[in-house]
């Protein structure tokens, strides 16, 4: 700004000095009417008359110039003060180099993060929205957009009461999609991944958002829900090494996170889902090659993941209830049902997360990992083992990581060879009170896309 202003500066002063030489020289330079009709050849006049008026004549007109210019400089002192003032105006403004620097918060007005919700035929929809508005701190930085696929009257209905609360959309391609034969029963799979591509084309291409929060029809939001992201996107948008951020732990049933740590995040190399943030350039890379099926897992390919992470809480922001759908509610009875939803608002925005940059946070993972003592499963099954941890559990097969797995009581499944809210191949959770992390050995370097 300070570049398209300093010639309006310039200009500005440039006017006043000439200005006032100008009118200096003009007064001058300008003849007295009154000493010529006093001239000494007037008849009549003697020559010490003649001297006396001419003298009184140019004190008079002295005086007036006097005047004349007092008042000028008056004027033109207003204008500068008029410049000064813009200049102030400017400077607050941030468009001078010499302005005192804000905070970002003072900077720039709040980000606007809309909430997408993926709704189909669920009439439950209703307890996910219902939830959303009672926690949602301002319609104006979280707008909700509801994209409703199937065409379920019943479920369009439920959304449609809630009038200008949210904006409702509907995928206008009902139809069935060509599978391979072997695919047959996934044909929901598919219609759910076209919905996904054509919902995230709206949010960015058509409303031009830059961010969004996607959640599906069947979750619940913690009370500090719309905090937690409020606070982490920023972190999205200027750490390269994050592609998401998800309010859900895979791991986050009772028992198994610390109800005290309810502020601690992760990263995770995982992809979680489940109540996730993205932006629009990512966005505008996965698009392209957005598949026909299956997107979460194809998600979780090295070649989409590109070494990024997704930031995680402790305690998850999001519990999902619904046990009917595509997945015919694979998970749900053993592990998703009992995720602990966090009840204790944390004030994410006031918080400083810098913990989270990549580089301080490995230096600091790796050496509280790899410095916990390693003991066995039943170790910590005896109730021999003193204090509160950690205490590291050791694998180097994908069997064996299943097995500890499963005897541990965490998920033991593996998508391209990372296990689930692990981050550099640890899985960190509680077990009888200590804090756990399932471990490959230390000079870990990167994951074995064959341990799937």
């Amino acid at each position: 700004m300070l570049r398209k202003r300093s010639p309006l500066i310039i200009c500005g002063a440039f006017i006043f000095v000439a200005w006032n030489v100008i009118l200096i020289f003009v007064l001058m330079r300008r003849p007295s009417t009154r000493g010529a009709l006093d001239s000494p050849d007037e008849p009549g006049n003697t020559g010490d008359g003649a001297g006396g008026g001419q003298f009184g004549n140019i004190m008079n007109e002295v005086m007036r110039v006097a005047n004349a210019f007092e008042a000028e400089l008056e004027s033109q002192k207003k204008i500068l003060l008029q410049i000064q003032n813009h200049w102030a105006v400017w400077e607050n403004k941030g468009g001078v180099s010499a302005a005192k620097p804000k905070s970002q918060a003072e900077n720039s007005a709040p980000a606007v993060i809309p909430i997408l919700v993926i709704a189909c035929n669920r009439v439950t929809v209703k307890r996910c929205l219902d939830k959303l508005i009672e926690h949602r701190p301002s319609a104006e930085i979280f707008p909700i957009i509801v994209s409703q696929d199937c065409g379920h009257a019943e479920t369009s209905d439920v959304i449609a009461s809630y009038g200008s609360q949210l904006t409702h959309i509907k995928q206008p391609d009902l139809s069935d999609i060509s599978v391979p034969p072997q695919h047959k029963k996934f044909q929901g799979y598919y219609k759910i991944s076209r919905h996904y591509r054509w919902a995230l084309n709206q949010v960015f291409n058509t409303f031009s958002y830059s961010s969004v929060v996607v959640v599906e029809d069947d979750l619940e939001v913690a009370p500090d829900f719309f905090e937690y992201f409020r606070a982490l996107h920023p972190i999205l948008k200027s750490d390269p090494t994050l592609w998401c951020v998800s309010a859900w732990n895979d791991n986050g049933r009772e028992g198994f996170v610390d109800p005290g740590k309810a502020s601690l995040l992760y990263r995770t190399d995982f992809f979680p889902g489940l109540g996730w943030m993205l932006t629009k350039d990512l966005w505008a890379e996965l698009e392209p090659k957005w598949p026909a099926s299956f997107w979460d897992d194809w998600m979780r390919h090295p070649d989409q993941r590109r070494d990024r992470s997704c930031i995680r809480p402790e305690i998850s922001r999001t519990l999902t209830f619904g046990r009917k759908g595509v997945s015919l509610g694979q998970f749900y009875d053993k592990y998703l049902r009992f995720i602990k939803l966090n009840s204790e608002f944390v004030p994410f925005t006031k918080m400083d997360l810098s913990y989270l940059e990549k580089k301080k946070y490995d230096e600091s993972f790796e050496k509280e990992v790899y410095s916990a003592p390693v003991v066995t499963v039943e170790d910590l099954q005896s109730g021999k083992l003193s204090g509160s941890g950690p205490f590291r559990v050791q694998y180097s097969s994908p069997d064996r990581f299943k097995t500890l797995a499963r005897n541990l009581g965490v998920m033991d499944d593996l998508k391209s060879g990372v296990p689930r809210a692990g981050y550099r191949g640890v899985v960190s959770f509680l077990s009888r009170g200590k804090r756990v992390y399932l471990a490959p050995p230390a000079g870990w370097s990167q994951y074995d896309p064959s341990w799937s």
